[in-house]
């Protein structure tokens, strides 16, 4: 089966994946329409040959030229103008350069290989939890159909209960009459409504029966909704808030809700047909007259405890301003939450009035709409309130201090309730209803952020308790196996990649120690992961906080291409680069920034040929503001032997040219007005290394000046005397 055809089959935390490795640069559109002949060609060949790319980038075009006469003879119009646009973006963004494009479709099905391969590994339980949903959707489906068959039964009783009511007044009529039946005609008369009374009984039997057996069915489908799928459900948004796989089973969960409602509203009308039914003829120990009130009194409870389980958050509270950070919340800053009824009956439409309620333990006034009317929405249906302008300020207490607790702020947690309550109508019987927040943080400055969701990840990765606000008071470990998934969503939230083994391998023996080897079981403390050793040092995680920004600000591209590697020690650094070409380099993060930097460190060879690393000193946000790392890769220069500045980056690790792997990320040259010719934009990097570079000779010099400009050499060289 093709690549694509698999993929599309895939559940669809998956598909999230796949979704990410498209954008406006290279469309999922033209994978969709070209699948099949872009798996049939090999592009890991035609990234490194820049005419083989030329060919096939004018083979792409044709194969959406084919396309687009596919979509005019259907008389499609508007796939033939995205066609025509997507087309026009290829050529604006790969004319000049094939390769880059080879290199996306490349990697892109690289990707695609190890979604696959991820989703085969743990096929088994998701088969499992597919057969599930499958047995649960049974059941739903098994409760519906008897609900029918009750409902049929019931007519079938209140018919033959008319025909009988009729047959006996009937009878009574002509035993009166003066010319009446004979006695033989009397009797045989009665005989049959006998008969009739006895199958009238039996039936109401079977029907009280039925519905007993009814509400059982609905008892344990409702045990397995509240006690096991709710609680999963939650546990799925707890990841999700965290950055793991997206929880997008919440309709689900409505969907099944709602049918067990339903069905019990109708068990209840059943019930007061019987009661009907029971009035107009009884008898003694009529089963409904002797069950009735237990039927009614559970059915009740049933849907009452379905009711005051069906409030849930289903976007937990989250400032707009910082969205890959839900439930860290800053005094004065607007934040959302939203909630819904995951019973959808439009009689609840409107019914319910939510209030939003912060916990006593530090004191907070909400301020903003705190309580809204949920109704259903437009897009879905489904019955819903979205509080969109909450804000936190914090009461002062006596002498203009806050109420401090036994924990500092980022450590402290907090719950955000909210209220209400359901009048059932008939029934006379109000439902408290209740739903709350996973526990948040409040902060009140911006600087800590970062701790603060540094709490928010530890207590989501080691409990699933809503209510344990007390959690760091004694917080508990993480095993290496769970932060290491955790810290690998750090990245695939904000990123289009997460982490891959031999970065999360460096990460272990800086949190484990080199001695662990890596055990999955390994203990890691909360204080190893957010607390400083000395005044000196600062966290890890405030140090993963650190490239995460500057990954996002300065190096998100590269990132997701994949070249920066990142996370690599540097005693790896050096195995891995020690027999490769001279000017292999590669990309790493910084240990000692605190801040997040990035450095990069190349091969040389000796006289005696052996192997010399030469690292740079890291660049900051600061320095990347300025100059982007491509531009700073591409100017790079040392001073050569001969007292020439030359660039000794050659290939990115581990043998990719320097110039395909950065090139669609170079500035593009600008025409000079004097004379109307490119030049080269040549923002000099001068050497961070310790080594001493010998001023040019006359000669040197005069030679250099044909190809560079008099400014810019002395810009190079007054930057390093400055040194």
């Amino acid at each position: 089966m093709a690549q694509w055809c698999q993929l599309q089959m895939l559940d669809c935390k998956y598909l999230e994946q796949v979704d990410q490795l498209y954008d406006d640069s290279f469309p999922m559109d033209i994978r969709q329409y070209l699948s099949r002949w872009i798996e049939s060609i090999d592009w890991d060949t035609v990234a490194f040959q820049d005419s083989l790319a030329t060919v096939r980038f004018h083979d792409l075009l044709a194969q959406l030229d084919d396309q687009h006469s596919r979509f005019a003879l259907e008389n499609n119009f508007l796939l033939q103008h995205n066609i025509r646009k997507i087309k026009r973006n290829l050529q604006d963004r790969f004319q000049e350069d094939p390769v880059s494009m080879a290199m996306i479709i490349s990697r892109n099905l690289k990707e695609e290989q190890k979604i696959l391969a991820t989703a085969k590994s743990i096929e088994g339980t998701v088969s499992a939890m597919v057969v599930e949903k499958q047995k649960l959707d049974n059941k739903v489906k098994e409760l519906r159909e008897r609900v029918q068959v009750a409902d049929q039964n019931i007519k079938n009783l209140e018919d033959l209960q008319d025909e009988y009511d009729f047959k006996v007044n009937t009878l009574k009529n002509r035993e009166n009459e003066m010319n009446g039946m004979t006695p033989k005609e009397l009797e045989k008369e009665k005989m049959m409504v006998g008969r009739m009374c006895f199958d009238l009984k039996a039936k109401r039997q079977d029907v009280v029966v039925q519905l007993t057996d009814l509400l059982n069915v609905t008892q344990a489908l409702l045990s397995d909704l509240i006690s096991e799928e709710l609680p999963e459900w939650k546990q799925r948004q707890q990841i999700a808030c965290i950055g793991g796989p997206p929880n997008a089973c919440v309709d689900q969960l409505q969907n099944w809700f709602t049918a067990v409602a339903e069905s019990l509203q109708q068990v209840r009308q059943h019930l007061k047909k019987l009661q009907e039914l029971e009035q107009k003829f009884t008898y003694d120990s009529d089963p409904i007259t002797q069950k009735k009130a237990y039927l009614e009194a559970r059915a009740l409870e049933l849907l009452k405890n379905l009711l005051s389980n069906s409030l849930v958050v289903e976007r937990q509270p989250c400032m707009p301003t910082h969205p890959q950070r839900p439930l860290v919340l800053k005094t004065g800053v607007q934040f959302t939450v939203k909630l819904r009824f995951l019973v959808k009956l439009q009689e609840f439409n409107y019914q319910l009035k939510v209030k939003a309620v912060f916990d006593k333990f530090r004191k907070f006034n909400i301020l903003g709409t705190n309580t809204k009317v949920m109704n259903m929405e437009e897009s879905n249906g489904s019955l819903a309130a979205e509080f969109r302008h909450l804000q936190l300020k914090e009461q002062k207490v006596a002498g203009n201090r806050t109420n401090e607790g036994p924990l500092i702020v980022t450590e402290e947690l907090h719950s955000l309730s909210f209220e209400s309550e359901l009048q059932l109508n008939q029934s006379g019987l109000d439902i408290k209803l209740e739903a709350m927040s996973l526990p948040v943080v409040v902060i009140s400055n911006v600087c800590q952020l970062p701790s603060g969701w540094a709490s928010i990840l530890w207590y989501n990765m080691l409990t699933t308790e809503p209510k344990n606000l007390k959690f760091f008071l004694s917080p508990p470990a993480a095993k290496w196996s769970q932060l290491s998934e955790v810290l690998s969503w750090q990245f695939s939230s904000v990123t289009k990649r997460g982490l891959n083994e031999e970065q999360l391998n460096m990460l272990a023996d800086k949190l484990l120690g080199a001695k662990a080897q890596r055990n999955p079981e390994g203990q890691i403390p909360w204080t190893k992961f957010c607390k400083s050793a000395n005044e000196k040092a600062f966290p890890f995680w405030l140090w993963i906080e650190g490239i995460l920004d500057v990954i996002k600000r300065h190096l998100l591209s590269l990132w997701n291409d994949g070249s920066i590697m990142g996370f690599i020690s540097k005693e790896r650094e050096k195995a891995l680069l020690s027999d490769k070409c001279p000017g292999t380099f590669l990309l790493r993060f910084s240990e000692s920034s605190r801040e997040g930097a990035i450095t990069f460190t190349w091969i040389e060879h000796d006289v005696f040929d052996k192997p010399v690393f030469h690292s740079v000193e890291p660049y900051t946000k600061k320095e990347l503001s300025a100059v982007s790392l491509p531009d700073i890769i591409r100017t790079y220069k040392v001073m050569a032997a001969e007292n020439i500045p030359e660039n000794p980056l050659r290939f990115l690790y581990p043998d990719i040219p320097k110039d395909k792997a950065f090139g669609k990320y170079y500035p593009k040259l600008t025409e000079s007005k004097s004379h109307g010719l490119g030049t080269l934009d040549l923002d000099q990097h001068p050497s961070r290394l310790q080594d001493n570079m010998m001023p040019m000779s006359p000669d040197d010099y005069k030679a250099l000046s044909k190809y560079v400009s008099p400014r810019d050499i002395d810009a190079v060289v007054s930057s390093h005397t400055r040194r």
